[in-house]
């Protein structure tokens, strides 16, 4: 049997699957089995996946259930004494499970490893660097102010941690991975990679890029941890919304110029405030997202880009 399984839901994700299954391939590390999950695919994902000739490609096709769905369902397929995720449009480097699986060897009190995020457009190209935190042993209170891993093509998992922890919840898709983080968290400690690793997609039809739906999945998960934390944790929901809200914020004003996104940025910015005022002391970077969303608002999507252009240069002098 392999040592790790990594899974790979796919959904429609024809441009970008291969690319995907192939950075897994290229890995250092080289006994994995690699299960990619086909959620009802209606392009022609399923054909390309099924043309990588690798024996090591495993491939499972289903009804479009979600990718929490397909997650767990992988999970179900998988034989490796560790697990990984790896969202289909996203990329490791080479040295990403091999770094992580000796992380874990080195900590055996440790069931997860994760590594440093870097984020790619949507032609593979470096966008900007992660938050890249290190932190180990116990997160969980970390956890519950935001998800300092990012996304969820980034640990690895002992099997064993991860069957106990009960699988992602099929009732969430965009904070899904955050919630599973969680609650392993509540249980098992972590261990961090300090090197970026993992390099996540940013698309205009990605997850992260569903404001209104992020928004809300994010306020259920934040009221569940909440409601589920001990006493002496409750003082940080707050602070917990807070980051929410500035995620959005920057989230929202990374994306197309429009005045429907504006709104919704400057929306996002005065909950972010309301719910912690201390990050206006950040007026840096607070002055730049105001004038971000004045751009959005005020000014035509071509106009705002030229604007914005001229602006970043004027901040980076």
């Amino acid at each position: 049997m392999p040592e790790i399984s990594v899974i790979i839901p796919a959904f429609n994700s024809e441009k970008t699957v291969q690319e995907t299954i192939r950075s897994v391939l290229n890995q250092t590390f080289t006994d994995f089995e690699v299960i990619v999950v086909d959620d009802g695919s209606k392009d022609s994902t399923l054909n390309v996946v099924s043309s990588v000739t690798d024996p090591r490609v495993k491939v499972f096709s289903y009804k479009n259930a979600g990718v929490s769905t397909s997650r767990n369902r992988g999970f179900a397929q998988a034989t490796g004494e560790y697990v990984s995720f790896l969202d289909a449009d996203d990329l490791w480097t080479p040295d990403k499970l091999e770094a992580q699986y000796k992380a874990l060897q080195k900590n055996p009190q440790a069931a997860v490893a994760y590594s440093w995020v870097d984020y790619i457009d949507q032609n593979g190209k470096f966008f900007c660097a992660g938050n890249h935190v290190t932190a180990s042993g116990n997160i969980y209170e970390k956890l519950l102010l935001h998800n300092l891993l990012e996304n969820g093509s980034n640990p690895l998992i002992r099997r064993q941690a991860f069957a106990d922890t009960g699988g992602f919840d099929p009732a969430l898709s965009s904070v899904a991975d955050w919630d599973m983080w969680l609650r392993l968290s509540a249980h098992y400690e972590f261990v961090a990679v300090p090197s970026p690793q993992v390099l996540y997609r940013v698309t205009a039809g990605s997850m992260s890029s569903n404001f209104l739906k992020l928004e809300a999945e994010g306020l259920h998960l934040i009221e569940a941890a909440f409601n589920q934390a001990p006493i002496s944790l409750q003082h940080l929901k707050k602070r917990s919304l807070s980051a929410l809200y500035r995620y959005l914020t920057f989230n929202s004003l990374g994306s197309t110029p429009s005045r429907q996104n504006g709104l919704c940025a400057a929306r996002f910015l005065w909950s972010a405030i309301a719910n912690d005022f201390s990050i206006v002391l950040e007026w840096k970077r607070m002055l730049i997202a105001l004038v971000k969303i004045v751009a959005f608002v005020s000014l035509p999507p071509k106009q705002s880009q030229v604007f914005l252009i001229k602006t970043k240069q004027l901040f980076a002098r």
